[in-house]
């Protein structure tokens, strides 16, 4: 019985397929899920997600948000989310650039913006990883 594993961002539906399994990064490790797991409510962490169908593995990066698992659904609704074969890897190097340049000047931004950037970074740094990790 698969499960399936629909990831959101608030910009687009990233993800949706029936898959084996799925290893979610949260914010305290990975949770691994499978067909039937317990109802679950948690947190995702900015890294690396890892979507498993006829032993194959498919590698997508979310940036953070929740994950809701009911039974045979696996729900993410991420403020990002990137599937490993799409990132550009000089374009996000160049975005976290960006992003630790305008973080040096912190006493000048708000809170809020300062929080951004730093998941921007978070996010970066998770989809260079991945991307090098496979290449």
């Amino acid at each position: 019985m698969p499960l399936t594993l629909e990831i959101v961002t608030p910009e687009a539906r990233v993800y949706s397929e029936s898959v084996d399994t799925v290893v979610i990064p949260t914010v305290e490790g990975e949770v691994g899920i499978l067909p039937g797991h317990v109802p679950l409510v948690t947190q995702v962490g900015a890294g690396e997600l890892r979507a498993t169908k006829g032993g194959v593995t498919q590698l997508l990066v979310v940036g953070g948000g929740f994950a809701q698992v009911t039974g045979e659904k696996v729900s993410i609704l991420a403020d990002s989310a990137i599937q490993e074969e799409k990132i550009d890897e000089n374009a996000v190097a160049d975005a976290m650039k960006r992003a630790e340049d305008a973080l040096k000047a912190k006493e000048t931004l708000a809170p809020a913006e300062i929080e951004r950037l730093e998941g921007v970074v978070r996010f970066s740094v998770a989809q260079l990883g991945a991307k090098r990790r496979r290449h």
